[in-house]
């Protein structure tokens, strides 16, 4: 028995990279899994159903269940499609990894709107509209007495939590994806739901596509050698915040290799006060011996 089983998942964008190495997993762990892939190129565009089909014939020749999925994850109507075909097909739904996403960096000064608006859309959006369609159902199933427990998983980065120049529009939507993350942990509580997301570091297209970075990453010579950025490295992870044993909500994980590091959200530091308002000269001052200090 495996720790997914029975369980049907949705997983978005994957066909390839670390997505095609959860939809694997989890059907190895005994999960029923849509496999959902719109099959686009690094920049989003484009589309192709034979990567998430693909990965269907595997979990079938292993023995597992599976259905392929084309819908775009941005897409309102589609995002809907993805949900009732989980339902339809396998009977149910009790997890939602969202992971697919695309790049278009670009420097701030020469990024354009449609290279902006793209990536927030398949990033945010394309979490967003999937997972309001999932905590819809889920909220209705619990109104009629099926209170079972659900995981979402959504797909940050480093980019976001730490800052990478050249991908603001990617970073902004990363950091946003787990901002979102700890709301829905709050909100969908009440209908035992757990939401948690992590800031993967594996080899995928789109990492290797990273300026300075496919050197790095690229496979070890020796094949016996632990791969740290094999993205099957990823999996256990995604797999583990997406069983009933999970015992994380609101939670961001880093995950390399085999390190997992819980990620500290957005704390106070250092501050000044006093019982009046700040004149803006005073406040100058207090604020510059601040900086001095905290670079010291």
């Amino acid at each position: 028995m495996g720790e997914l089983q029975g369980r049907v998942a949705i997983i978005t964008g994957a066909g390839r990279g670390i997505g095609r190495e959860h939809a694997l997993l989890f059907a190895a762990e005994g999960a029923k899994v849509v496999v959902n892939d719109l099959g686009g190129a690094n920049d989003g565009t484009g589309n192709d159903a034979t990567p998430a089909q693909e990965v269907v014939n595997e979990i079938k020749a292993m023995g597992g269940e599976a259905i392929a999925n084309y819908d775009n994850v941005a897409d309102w109507e589609g995002a809907q499609r993805m949900v009732n075909m989980a339902v339809e097909t396998f009977g149910d739904l009790d997890i939602l990894v969202n992971n697919a996403g695309i790049l278009r960096d670009r420097v701030l000064v020469n990024m354009t709107e449609a290279e902006w608006d793209a990536v927030i859309a398949v990033h945010l959006k394309g979490h967003f509209a999937p997972s309001r369609w999932a905590a819809a159902y889920w909220r209705e199933q619990h109104k009629a007495g099926n209170t079972k427990p659900r995981n979402i998983v959504h797909t940050s980065s480093t980019s976001g939590l730490f800052a990478n120049p050249g991908q603001s529009n990617y970073g902004a939507a990363k950091t946003g994806i787990a901002t979102f993350s700890q709301i829905l942990a709050k909100e969908l509580s009440r209908y035992n739901v757990k939401s948690n997301s992590i800031a993967p570091a594996a080899r995928t297209r789109l990492t290797m596509a990273t300026p300075g970075l496919g050197d790095r990453i690229a496979e070890p010579e020796n094949k016996a050698a632990f791969d740290e950025w094999d993205p099957a490295n990823i999996s256990p992870l995604v797999a583990y915040l997406s069983s009933a044993k999970c015992e994380f909500t609101g939670e961001t994980f880093f995950v390399k290799g085999g390190e997992v590091t819980r990620i500290r959200s957005w704390e106070r530091a250092e501050s000044i006060d006093q019982n009046d308002r700040w004149g803006v000269a005073e406040l100058t001052v207090a604020l510059n011996k601040m900086a001095s200090e905290v670079k010291s």
